[in-house]
């Protein structure tokens, strides 16, 4: 990766899934409804896109764990127990977000 502080590179790709996570959460356009623009006409689509997302969100954040690196300091305290759990429950669904900044 050349001159790239690999401490930096992972928290730019772990705000990115966070990020992508919340605008799933949102209903907002993402890069995966480009992937598969077919799927807006379907009522799961929705669904399939936020659990995409967590999925994308986890597997950054376990990248994160086993290099050691710091993943909790961009999140609140429920987000990390949500997080902690890796179950996407209504409860993370409805909770996760404490402001709506990351939808502009």
């Amino acid at each position: 990766m050349g001159n790239v502080n690999m401490s930096e590179f992972m928290t730019a790709k772990l705000m990115e899934a966070k990020v992508h996570f919340e605008r799933a959460l949102d209903c907002k356009h993402t890069e995966f409804d480009d992937l598969y623009p077919y799927m807006i006409e379907h009522p799961q689509f929705f669904w399939y896109k936020r659990y995409v997302a967590w999925s994308e969100l986890l597997t950054i954040v376990k990248l994160c764990e086993e290099l050691g690196f710091d993943w909790k300091s961009i999140f609140t305290e429920h987000q990390i127990e949500y997080i902690e759990k890796r179950v996407m429950s209504s409860k993370v669904l409805d909770c996760w977000n404490d402001s709506k900044e990351h939808v502009s």
